[in-house]
């Protein structure tokens, strides 16, 4: 549920906002109905970026709210940001709920005159639940709450054991996590994949969640403490670049990008071995080729871990009619007990620490990923992850550098040359 699958957001945002007319809709009554009425039948509109698996949890709302109808309405990850951006700016179209993922979460927090303060509407009181560097992911620069969190990114690396035994690679997972301590190593045995020749099979998916998981687990990504930009300077993502490069001159990229059409018909027919895996992507793997049960395993990320990929917060627009209700809404779709159930449903890991060590998550075991122990995994990762500051325009940094990497991976342009344009693409998103 976090998938940075990164998005275009406006780079004018600010201005945007300043620029529009159109006042956003104040919140309207949310007064009891008087007694002995029937409560007002209202609709309340859902905005996410993918299936988050909250249909069953609607249903669990509308038993204490029978007059409350949910519409869920979703778009691909960069048209939802962008949209919602558009959406504030005009102050018209955004749902009453809305999904942020955490590399867009600082570009909307800021914006605290467009969102209900969630803890007007007594959902302050779910602090203690959270992590702390999650639960300040969501507030405002003065501290009003504006998002509660659903879940986190703990990363590990899946890869498909049928695969792997063709190219005469090890397939159990201990002693696959034992091939690739470093990324270093694991672009090696990326080339001794290769060298076995696996019809029809790349190392991995496409070079940009790659890059994206070594700069995440650096210290400092693209933004210091200070929300400034360091990217261009930051030896740790210029590292990353390199060996993202050395890995697409070596042919290890299916050159697919992550949950189009074309990554979901790879999935189903091997067409690469390995992905970077955040807890929340092995319920993407098994909704986009659920004939591939079985074949998947779960291996440690090279690196050492540390780095969070995604996880999302769900913030109230302005625009909507029916704050308490949202609110009410956010609370039940982020409870403890329903964080767990996403867990074992979608593989979305809980933000809320205490359930790391609850035996319904520690014991669990995934059927469709060989039976891999990834609640055991998953929280381990949760508990060796060091958060990484996210600054306001994180998403659209990301994107640079992923198109920057698409354009080698097609040929357009050398990996100097394209280097140099994320550069300049980095002075405009300033």
């Amino acid at each position: 549920m976090g998938k940075l699958r990164p998005g275009r957001i406006a780079p004018m945002l600010a201005a945007a906002l300043l620029a529009a007319s159109v006042a956003a809709c104040g919140g309207g009554s949310d007064e009891p109905a008087a007694s002995g009425q029937p409560a007002e039948k209202i609709k309340l509109t859902v905005g996410l970026f993918s299936d988050f698996h909250f249909a069953p949890l609607y249903e669990e709302f509308k038993k204490t709210h029978p007059n409350v109808e949910i519409v869920e309405r979703r778009a691909q990850f960069n048209d939802h940001h962008k949209n919602l951006t558009t959406q504030l700016a005009t102050g018209a179209g955004a749902a009453d709920v809305v999904a942020v993922e955490a590399g867009y979460i600082a570009t909307f927090t800021p914006l605290a005159d467009k969102f209900y303060d969630l803890g007007q509407y007594g959902l302050g009181k779910r602090q203690a639940d959270y992590l702390d560097w999650k639960w300040s992911q969501g507030l405002s620069p003065d501290g009003k709450l504006l998002g509660l969190g659903t879940d986190i990114g703990g990363t590990a690396m899946c890869y498909r054991t049928d695969l792997f035994k063709a190219a005469g690679l090890p397939t159990n997972r201990d002693e696959v996590s034992k091939l690739w301590p470093t990324w270093e190593d694991y672009a090696k045995v990326g080339q001794q994949f290769m060298a076995a020749k696996v019809k029809n099979a790349k190392w991995f998916d496409g070079p940009g969640e790659n890059f994206r998981a070594m700069v995440d687990q650096a210290p400092v990504g693209f933004y210091d403490e200070q929300n400034n930009l360091v990217a261009g300077t930051n030896p740790d993502v210029k590292k990353a670049w390199d060996l993202s490069v050395q890995m697409l001159q070596a042919d290890e990229s299916a050159k697919l990008a992550a949950f189009s059409p074309p990554w979901n018909t790879g999935l189903t027919k091997g067409s690469f071995a390995t992905i970077v895996c955040p807890s929340w992507k092995t319920g993407s793997i098994k909704d986009a080729a659920p004939t591939t049960a079985g074949k998947w395993d779960v291996a440690a990320v090279p690196g050492g871990g540390g780095g969070n990929q995604g996880g999302t917060h769900l913030m109230a627009p302005k625009q909507g009619k029916h704050p308490k209700e949202a609110a009410e809404l956010i609370d039940l779709l982020t409870s403890k007990d329903n964080q767990l159930k996403l867990f074992t449903d979608a593989g979305a890991l809980p933000s809320i620490p205490a359930l790391y060590d609850d035996p319904a998550i520690t014991g669990f075991t995934n059927p469709f990923f060989n039976d891999a122990p990834t609640g055991k995994i998953f929280t381990d990762a949760a508990k060796a992850l060091k958060p990484q500051h996210v600054g306001p325009k994180a998403g659209d940094v990301l994107t640079a550098f992923g198109n920057a990497l698409q354009r080698i991976e097609q040929g357009k342009q050398q990996p100097d040359a394209s280097w140099q344009q994320a550069l300049q693409d980095l002075d405009r998103i300033k």
